[in-house]
């Protein structure tokens, strides 16, 4: 089996606990370019938090490389060319927004260029966001919000909180709207709600139909919960040796931590001939 595109997870995976490409890591990746194989990011970030590594691994601003935003909302070239488009409505916004009122719950949505919250005392993981992705925070109540709401892309809504009360509000939010949205666990201290058409796996399915790449020719890496649906759709899924036991379960293979070339050392046994 020949690989023809290498979909990589961001946090975790391509990069280790120190935001950084390892070097052999990035060294293999661009051994992969130079044999024609598409790199592409896949990752929860939006594109501001997945801009300076696509510039780092030569892949920023083209017409013919690509990248995979906000868990699946959203797939576009690296020159802002949209190919996929799953995003949210704004009386979906509402109708979670009052949940997580009624909840007592924080909460938070990114548009391509800002986080917007209702929550005039920030939420520790609303800073902690803002600073892993590069994007500035605008505190803005619902009625103003809703008297511009043409002006947004609401590509994913978020909930923070500590790990017990995430674990029991999202029990009770996939009650009432699991059918309507795709619900993912990003980390223990983010519940991440996005359009019931997203997921990671969805949307490189569609991204490698277009670009005429056979599910056998691709190769997805990740480390959590959200990478589950494009690990198993690839024909060769990795899971970090770092990853949670759920998505080692649907992995084909496991390589070694992101601290330790996990991603290079994939890419070198799988890819490069």
């Amino acid at each position: 089996m020949t690989i023809k595109l290498v979909a990589i997870d961001i946090d975790a995976t391509l990069i280790n606990d120190q935001r950084q490409i390892t070097p052999k890591t990035k060294k293999a990746l661009e051994a992969a370019k130079q044999q024609g194989v598409k790199v592409v990011l896949c990752t929860g970030r939006p594109m501001t938090g997945v801009n300076a590594y696509l510039t780092e691994l030569g892949l920023n601003h083209q017409d013919d490389e690509y990248v995979i935003s906000f868990n699946g909302a959203l797939a576009q070239s690296t020159n802002e060319r949209v190919l996929v488009n799953y995003t949210l409505s704004f009386d979906d916004y509402i109708d979670w927004q009052s949940f997580c009122t009624k909840n007592n719950v924080k909460s938070q949505f990114e548009s391509r260029d800002y986080i917007y919250t209702t929550n005039r005392d920030l939420s520790p993981w609303t800073i902690h966001e803002s600073d892993l992705v590069s994007m500035p925070v605008r505190v803005r109540s619902l009625d103003e919000m809703a008297h511009t709401q043409d002006q947004y892309v609401l590509a994913k809504g978020m909930m923070l909180g500590d790990k017990e009360e995430l674990d029991q509000v999202q029990a009770k939010f996939i009650q009432e709207f699991g059918s309507r949205f795709t619900v993912i666990r990003s980390e223990d201290f983010y519940l991440e709600i996005i359009n019931h058409r997203a997921s990671k796996g969805s949307t490189l399915k569609a991204l490698s139909e277009e670009l005429g790449i056979k599910q056998d020719e691709v190769m997805a890496l990740g480390n959590a919960q959200n990478d589950n649906s494009m690990i198993e759709y690839a024909g060769i899924g990795v899971a970090m040796g770092n990853a949670v036991p759920e998505t080692k379960a649907v992995a084909d293979v496991i390589t070694d931590t992101n601290n330790n070339d996990g991603v290079g050392k994939a890419v070198e046994k799988y890819v490069l001939r």
